[in-house]
């Protein structure tokens, strides 16, 4: 297992991932794995992930903050009513990955949010809902053993997508959990596993707009 030291800190290390990018570095120790319920941080979640998909996950840190601009700041309901003239000036944004089908899914998938409301849900419920309300906390010695998806991971996207959600594979939708804390899988010798195992249920795990 390859850890960096934290913040120079003897003694501190971090899972590999986040090595040699600073914003990935600031990401993993400050938001990745720290339990989210907020409607709006778990839809803006749902879509860097998705945006994610054949892309690196550094690529799309990156463009964090031009997806919160494009996206009237993760507003749903704003951007539930998105019409045609918005996707399309939205195709021609460099701020953001310029797919077509990723973007209209971010509105589709806003429409589905709003669905859920309508019917007496929540995202955060159905979300949660997968792993009983509490996060569960895997014990992986080595980055090679974290999976890309699990069984979990799979219902939840059956079930998503039977609600009119797009872009929620299996593996989009386990990465969704591990960096909303679904599942906690900052490797054993990680210093925020501990943390965040600590402190669930607090607000003293990590800020989820601490990075901008």
């Amino acid at each position: 297992m390859t850890l960096v030291e934290h913040g120079g800190k003897e003694g501190q290390v971090r899972c590999d991932w986040a090595a040699g990018d600073s914003l990935m570095a600031a990401y993993h120790d400050q938001e990745w794995g720290v339990p989210q319920y907020d409607e709006r941080t778990l839809f803006e979640m749902l879509t860097l992930e998705g945006a994610q998909t054949g892309l690196s996950w550094r690529t799309i840190l990156h463009k964090r903050e031009g997806y919160r601009l494009a996206f009237d700041g993760f507003d749903i309901e704003a951007v539930a009513a998105f019409g045609g003239d918005r996707v399309a000036s939205l195709v021609a944004d460099a701020g953001i990955v310029r797919n077509r089908l990723k973007i209209r899914s971010v509105v589709s998938n806003a429409a589905a949010i709003v669905g859920l409301w309508e019917s007496g849900e929540s995202l955060s419920g159905r979300l949660w809902s997968f792993v009983g309300g509490r996060a569960v906390l895997n014990s992986w010695q080595f980055e090679s053993e974290v999976p890309a998806f699990t069984d979990l991971a799979s219902s939840m996207s059956k079930c998503l997508k039977s609600r009119g959600f797009r872009f929620v594979g299996p593996t989009v939708c386990y990465s969704l959990m591990q960096a909303c804390g679904m599942v906690n899988d900052h490797l054993v010798g990680c210093f925020r596993r501990a943390e965040i195992a600590g402190c669930e249920g607090s607000t003293s795990c990590g800020d989820p707009h601490a990075l901008g």
